[in-house]
């Protein structure tokens, strides 16, 4: 039997040796390639954090203590040796466990997040409740160093450091987050040991020791290792004391004798105190060491090779974007693109690549890199910041404060709009529509299709007068056939089909095709609208399509309350048209949960049988109600 079969919960490490704990690390490793490469998911970064959940688990004891993880992709070991070892399997997939933390999953999830850098501040609140309530336990914030590129992380820091309450927070620096890291501070301790004080000094021993022979080497080598030891100890160490913490390390993150040690050391101290381990994203498996970007996140893969298994199909909405991009730098000299640690992801790799020097990736600063960007645009300078709905989030003030009501004319690329799967409720991008549209003078877009991608961002770039936002979803294309972009009439919505009178259809985005699809299933005339202007609609169609038809009903894919419908029924009843004549069909007030993306479709019936169920309940109802007056 091996060890990793007879460790299902934290105490049972307890008992383990060093050597057994190390033998576990291997399996463990070994275990979540082999699942993941089945399942999908977050495999560099989980790699990296084998031997500090490890440690972490034999050292504090859980659930009285609490470790909380900042975002949750790193903590798929701390799933499997808390009880979800034989549900691992189900990870990410309808039904299945979570692939971030979850508070309802488990006792040991204390706090669930897949937004980054809320660890700390979420560590101190259970630390001030702690000391409030006269309990004694440990909390434990794991910090990653991308994580550190967000601004939250630091109010965290700050508040966390003078309060002087005991919490241990543990920076696990791997020198990348999704995309390397950037930014002053991933060059702050540099910056303090070039200071011309400390070169002069360097600089004297250097010189005096090249008179040495080879005493002088040897000295040489012995002052590069000391030159090595005070960048990574004396600078750090400076840094985090200013904000309040005991600071320990660097230490070597896959030594688990060594952790287990330091942990155990640190433990009793009752202040703030900052553990830096270094680790290794993708640990273990050679093609995620040398590619730690391209498998932080994938799909199914072979084990063996790393292969990933790849499906023919129609290009993504994200590549399409991302060689449009490139096609309108070149086009537009002044285009500069902007993301927020994104940079593979949103497509952006291609344009930075091309144009490195109009390519800003400002770390996950989501707030800032709208008002950097937004800067830009106002000194006349064509500017695009790609951003996922979910992160975007992030950045509602500076939406309103600084974009909208300067009427800046940033383009906001919304990836990943609507649901998007195996991540879950904390990244499905079903708000934006919800939480743009009543933003005064904001235009909001969301294309049929990939081709209509590439018209909207034309249309943007051309139009250039207003903030401007484009929202498209994760996955596959339509596989429509591509042609040059052109610029699209503002405002104006796309008659698809011509119905008789009785039902309109009024669908935005991904829904077109689908609605377009359940009218044909259901062999019935209806009119169906391309409203791909979700603001400003398009009200001079829209007024004589209310006119001409007894019934509409609209589709998206976003959040019911607040979205598209809604804005569609408020301005039907104020042109007389009775409310019930409005049917919203979107998606319900709840969370969605993780599954595939066309699962999750058809659970919210957003798919094309779902919409043929509802164009069939709307006649139902009709045709009752006329037997009713009958």
């Amino acid at each position: 039997m091996s060890i990793l079969d007879r460790v299902n919960y934290p105490e049972d490490l307890k008992s383990l040796t060093v050597s057994e704990l190390e033998q576990l690390a291997r399996e463990l490793r070994k275990y979540i390639i082999n699942s993941v490469s089945k399942t999908g998911g977050h495999l560099a970064p989980n790699l990296g954090t084998i031997e500090l959940t490890i440690a972490l688990l034999r050292v504090f004891d859980l659930p009285k203590d609490k470790i909380i993880w900042d975002v949750g992709h790193q903590a798929y070991g701390y799933k499997i040796l808390t009880g979800r070892k034989d549900r691992f399997h189900t990870l990410r997939q309808l039904g299945g466990i979570s692939g971030f933390l979850k508070r309802d999953e488990s006792e040991y999830d204390f706090w669930g997040a897949g937004h980054a850098s809320t660890a700390i501040s979420a560590a101190l609140g259970f630390a001030t409740h702690r000391d409030l309530a006269g309990e004694d336990y440990n909390v434990v914030a794991v910090v990653g160093d991308g994580s550190m590129t967000g601004g939250l992380a630091f109010e965290g820091l700050n508040n966390a450091g003078a309060s002087e309450r005991e919490i241990l927070v543990i920076l696990n620096d791997n020198a990348m987050s999704i995309s390397p890291n950037v930014g002053a501070l991933a060059k702050y301790f540099t910056k303090l040991v070039a200071s011309r004080t400390y070169q002069n000094i360097k600089s004297y021993i250097w010189n005096l020791t090249t008179h040495l022979g080879e005493i002088g080497k040897k000295l040489r080598y012995v002052g590069r290792k000391i030159d090595e030891a005070l960048k990574t100890l004396i600078v750090p160490n400076m840094f985090f004391e200013q904000l309040g913490f005991e600071y320990y390390g660097p230490v070597d993150g896959h030594n688990i004798r060594m952790l287990i040690t330091i942990l155990e050391e640190i433990k009793p101290i009752k202040k703030p105190k900052l553990l830096h381990i270094l680790t290794k994203k993708g640990k273990g498996y050679t093609p995620a060491e040398k590619d730690a970007t391209t498998y932080h996140g994938l799909g199914k893969f072979n084990p063996e090779t790393g292969e990933p298994i790849k499906v023919k199909s129609p290009p993504t909405y994200t590549k399409v974007f991302g060689e449009t991009m490139v096609q309108f730098g070149e086009r537009y000299t002044d285009l500069v693109a902007i993301t927020a640690a994104m940079e593979t992801g949103t497509g952006l790799d291609m344009f930075h690549k091309k144009f490195p020097e109009r390519f800003f990736d400002v770390g996950i600063a989501e707030g800032h890199a709208i008002i950097f960007g937004g800067a830009i645009a106002a000194q006349g300078r064509r500017t695009v910041a790609a951003i996922y709905s979910t992160f975007l989030q992030r950045a509602y003030d500076p939406i309103i404060h600084d974009i909208a009501l300067q009427r800046v004319p940033l383009i906001m690329a919304l990836d990943r709009a609507g649901v998007v799967g195996e991540d879950g409720p904390t990244h499905h991008g079903v708000f934006d529509i919800a939480y743009l549209r009543h933003i005064p003078g904001i235009v909001v877009t969301a294309p049929k299709d990939e081709q209509e991608l590439r018209d909207l961002l034309l249309t943007a770039l051309e139009r250039f007068d207003s903030p401007w936002t484009i929202r498209y979803p994760r996955g596959q294309g339509l596989g429509v056939k591509l042609r040059e972009p052109i610029v699209l009439p503002f405002g104006k919505w796309e008659v698809i089909s011509e119905g008789d009178g009785k039902l309109l259809i009024l669908a935005v985005g991904t829904m077109v095709n689908p609605a377009i699809k359940a009218v044909e299933k259901l062999g019935i005339k209806a009119t169906v609208v391309n409203c791909r202007f979700i603001k400003p609609m398009d009200e001079k169609l829209l007024s004589d399509l209310l006119d001409s038809h007894e019934i509409v009903l609209t589709v998206e894919e976003g959040c019911a309350i607040g979205g598209f419908g809604e804005g569609v029924a408020a301005f039907a009843q104020t042109r007389g048209m009775p409310k019930e004549k409005v049917v919203i069909h979107a998606i319900p007030d709840k969370f969605i949960q993780h599954g595939k993306r066309e699962e999750l479709l058809r659970i919210l019936g957003l798919d094309a049988d779902g919409i043929a169920n509802v164009i069939t309940k709307i006649f139902e109802v009709t045709e009752a109600k006329l037997k009713g007056k009958r």
